[in-house]
């Protein structure tokens, strides 16, 4: 069972966190356009916030458990899996965090676009590893 623990944590943080970045990318950053500019730096301080609370926690326990999937199932499938969490949080730390920063500046048209733009890279990559994650599950089921 213990041996089974870090694929049940995977599988349900990777899942959890393809949906929210679907929701994210389709609703939740496309909604910054809508904003009342006046209250635009007290909202985006209260979006850090909130989301962190959610994201970080989840991230943290699907890059823990991805690291010991590739350590415990020792396949390159794993492998691939635990290279696209890093990519998506280099995108994370690289692209979305410093765009983020500077909209707790004040309202930027340009700036959400680009953080809608720059957060296609996480929505694809968390798609393609959360479908390798469930083929992975899959395939050391059969």
């Amino acid at each position: 069972m213990m041996n089974q623990l870090p694929i049940f944590i995977h599988i349900y943080s990777s899942l959890f966190m393809c949906g929210l970045i679907w929701l994210i990318q389709l609703v939740h950053y496309p909604g910054f356009l809508f904003i009342d500019k006046e209250r635009y730096i007290d909202f985006q301080r209260f979006h850090m916030l909130r989301i962190s609370w959610i994201v970080i926690p989840i991230m943290s326990l699907e890059l823990v458990s991805g690291v010991s999937l590739c350590y415990l199932k020792s396949s390159h499938l794993w492998t691939v899996n635990l290279l696209l969490i890093l990519l998506i949080w280099m995108s994370t730390l690289l692209i979305q965090s410093p765009v983020h920063g500077k909209l707790e500046k004040g309202y930027s048209e340009q700036l959400i676009k680009r953080l809608i733009q720059g957060n296609w890279i996480r929505t694809i990559l968390w798609t393609v590893h959360t479908f390798l994650v469930v083929m992975n599950v899959h395939i050391s089921l059969i």
